[in-house]
């Protein structure tokens, strides 16, 4: 099953996310299917993008958001 959720690639003590498309089994920094966005919680307020096309294609197919990128589809009124 695919799942759409936050993936960590910032250095310690400074957090920035892809959000990926990835198998709900595989660690949260393994091998992603797609990355279809961005989230910087640093920036005042939270910088987040996403691809609106990319994340409503996943979905089609089944990926379910996580938590989190629901709550941020949610904001930016995609889902």
């Amino acid at each position: 099953m695919l799942t759409i959720r936050l993936s960590r690639i910032g250095k310690k003590k400074k957090p920035y996310y892809r959000v990926v498309v990835i198998e709900r089994t595989r660690p949260r920094d393994g091998r992603i299917k797609e990355a279809v966005g961005t989230y910087d919680p640093l920036k005042k307020p939270a910088e987040i993008k996403l691809n609106r096309d990319r994340i409503m294609h996943w979905i089609g197919l089944g990926a379910q958001p996580s938590d989190t990128v629901r709550s941020f589809l949610r904001q930016q009124k995609i889902a």
